[in-house]
């Protein structure tokens, strides 16, 4: 369990990678920014949090 926790942090980074992507090749959203930059601030966080506090 503790593995999948220091992933999800790395995962949702690219999940905000993909919206932008997505933003760049077809739907020229607003919404989608939003998204992910919402996606890679907590991916971010998220990733340094868990890290530094689950060993």
């Amino acid at each position: 369990m503790k593995n999948v926790l220091k992933l999800l942090g790395i995962v949702l980074v690219l999940a905000g990678v993909v919206c932008l992507a997505v933003y760049e090749m077809k739907v020229p959203s607003n919404s989608l920014l939003v998204t992910a930059l919402v996606l890679e601030v907590v991916g971010i966080l998220g990733f340094s949090l868990v890290n530094r506090f689950i060993d």
